[in-house]
């Protein structure tokens, strides 16, 4: 295959990645604490030996949109919100993730879980109980949990080394390596929801963009394809 064919097809491939990006951020603009993510286009160059190098272009590291939620009251007690910035921690059983998504009740063995029935954690990785029967659960702006006057412990808002990549897992999970400090500017609105910070005008419009920059390269392939077919005739001839 010649060069054109190589760029095109790279292109191709880059453009239905994001397609599928797209499509997965449209069908979660309505998901509690979901995050938007997008494509980055990246090229690899290649030396080659006694002539011009090889590049090729592909579109494999997803970039996960940091913007705040709309934030939306529900007066629900274990309804939590992140202002700011920030995940709240949860035990999976594949080990700590993270997560926007504070919609959260009280377990049958009284652990703060989410709802998937992860538990919350503090600061220092530990589950928060709440004592049967405690209907008056109150939660600060730094995550601290009482009832009544008992302290029964803090959630912890925290968020990764400046850089580090976030990794999504199902939903509205994320893990990291990286290393996990608290939140500078992060506080917890009690009785609130972050909705999905989609923004699917934005993203209509990117998907239409994608739709006919594809539709552009595969005429392009066409016509490559029709200049080789008739080149070859020509000298059968």
């Amino acid at each position: 295959m010649e060069s054109t064919g190589y760029v095109t097809l790279a292109r191709q491939s880059g453009l239905m990645r994001e397609m599928e990006t797209i499509a997965h951020n449209m069908a979660n603009a309505a998901t509690t604490g979901f995050r938007q993510q997008g494509l980055v286009f990246s090229e690899y160059v290649h030396a080659v030996e006694g002539g011009h190098s090889l590049s090729m272009a592909a579109a494999r590291v997803k970039k996960t949109s940091t913007a705040q939620g709309i934030l939306t009251q529900t007066g629900n007690t274990l309804d939590l919100a992140i202002e700011g910035s920030g995940y709240f921690q949860v035990e999976t059983p594949d080990g700590v993730r993270l997560t926007r998504a504070g919609a959260f009740n009280v377990s049958s063995e009284g652990d703060i879980v989410s709802s998937d029935g992860h538990r919350v954690l503090d600061l220092g990785g530990a589950p928060i109980n709440v004592p049967p029967g405690e209907l008056s659960v109150q939660v600060a702006a730094d995550g601290t949990v009482s009832a009544g006057e008992r302290l029964l412990g803090q959630i912890g808002i925290v968020e990764p080394e400046k850089g580090a990549d976030l990794i999504r897992e199902a939903g509205v999970l994320f893990r990291t390596d990286a290393p996990l400090s608290p939140s500078t500017d992060g506080k917890i609105l009690q009785g609130h929801l972050e909705g999905s910070n989609v923004d699917a005008i934005s993203q209509l419009t990117r998907m239409i963009e994608v739709q006919r920059a594809y539709e552009m390269g595969q005429k392009l392939l066409d016509m490559d394809h029709e200049r080789s077919k008739a080149t070859l005739e020509t000298l059968i001839k």
